[in-house]
């Protein structure tokens, strides 16, 4: 059974940096696309980035565009969401979730079948 396990997560003041990481266990990663979302209070869980299992094809929410960079280290198990120039309205918990070989729509939830405890990323001045 996968377990994900993400963290990296912590109160940063708007134009700084954090990188989250979610590193599994009880399974490789080598056969999972990885998917970052967030869930701001009072809003809907929205997918922020992908990263397919195979060809290391990537793909991002237009708000995090330019800023947010995900990657793999498929020998550390472990995926990465490196976040750069945070906003205010990047505040959230953010969450990784594993699907089995291709997702077909990265942005939708129910595409992942296993899911991290989440993160929490607070940006405040």
């Amino acid at each position: 059974q996968l377990q994900l396990v993400e963290s990296g997560g912590g109160l940063v003041q708007p134009g700084g940096s954090l990188r989250l990481s979610c590193t599994a266990s009880g399974s490789t990663l080598d056969y999972y696309a990885i998917g970052w979302f967030r869930q701001a209070p009072g809003r809907e869980r929205e997918g922020v980035s992908h990263i397919s299992y195979s060809d290391g094809n990537t793909n991002y929410a237009d708000s995090v565009k330019g800023r947010f960079t995900i990657s793999r280290d498929n020998f550390k198990n472990t995926v990465y969401l490196q976040m750069n120039s945070l906003k205010l309205e990047d505040t959230a918990v953010y969450y990784c979730a594993a699907g089995l070989f291709r997702v077909e729509r990265w942005r939708d939830q129910y595409e992942y079948n296993y899911w991290g405890q989440g993160t929490q990323v607070t940006v405040s001045s």
